[in-house]
């Protein structure tokens, strides 16, 4: 059953677990260690992001069809980066265009997003869908001004501003998932298809990306997994397609749900 992260009307923080007939019930305990139902209907006042992140590994250039659109040749191995669990953003909120640090570049990167369920180190590849506690919509927004030309040569500058990790709406388990290896994504801007693709397009799969990420390194509950974009990003339009304040930019997975933001300045 696919889970929920809410704030009910009184501003108290829970998680709920969805049933076929779509009602929601709040859970008592910790999704990542114990918990049982409640018995009691959730009161949704605000969807919030299915997950608090300890941490966010991002992986770049993972679709064949997207380091085409670029120009960049296939990576041997996973190009990592990161972003600050403080650039999280709650579904149907907005993405905050920076002004402070002011970029006239920013992109949407509609992605699969997987959240680790356990601490786990040195996981292999066989048993790496063992620790997700489940998939969701990420959208791995990025100031390609501060990413390409004044980050340093780093890219974590151009990624990881405020509102630049749109995560949700749900988080389902990888068993519910009928092939949680072979999903559809859809980006739409402001209800134009702007990408789509198929995450069996990844040159290196969920499995192969958990196993490499654990290696040596720790990965503690909650950790998100950005798994990479397909094609049809904003920098690789003819013209550039850069969002603007009051655009809205959904990406759908196929069997997840589909998460929206709206886009806005950055407010002072």
């Amino acid at each position: 059953m696919p889970l929920i992260r809410y704030q009910d009307p009184e501003g108290g923080v829970h998680v709920a677990r969805g049933d076929d007939s779509g009602r929601w019930e709040r859970l008592r305990g910790d999704p990542f260690g114990q918990w049982e139902p409640s018995g009691e209907e959730a009161r949704v006042g605000r969807l919030l992001a299915p997950v608090q992140p300890a941490a966010i590994f991002c992986i770049g250039l993972n679709y064949r069809r997207h380091a085409a659109e670029t120009g960049a040749a296939l990576p041997e191995w996973p190009v990592l980066f990161m972003k600050s669990p403080g650039a999280v953003q709650d579904p149907e909120a907005p993405i905050a265009l920076p002004r402070a640090l002011a970029s006239g570049q920013v992109d949407y990167e509609g992605e699969l997003a997987v959240v680790i369920g356990r601490r786990c180190r040195n996981v292999s590849r066989d048993e790496a869908l063992g620790a997700v506690l489940g998939f969701t919509c990420g959208n791995d927004v990025s100031a390609r001004d501060w990413q390409k030309q004044w980050g340093g040569g780093q890219w974590c500058r151009g990624k990881t501003f405020d509102t630049f990790a749109p995560l949700g709406p749900v988080l389902v388990p990888p068993n519910e998932l009928e092939d949680p290896l072979h999903l559809h994504l859809r980006t739409t801007l402001n209800g134009e298809i702007v990408q789509q693709g198929e995450t069996g397009d990844m040159i290196f799969d969920v499995p192969s990306l958990i196993a490499f990420l654990s290696g040596s390194t720790t990965l503690l509950p909650g950790t998100v997994i950005f798994t990479g974009t397909p094609e049809g990003v904003g920098m690789a339009a003819n013209p550039p397609r850069w969002l603007r304040p009051g655009d809205v930019v959904s990406v759908e997975i196929e069997g997840i749900g589909t998460l929206t933001n709206p886009v806005t300045d950055e407010l002072f």
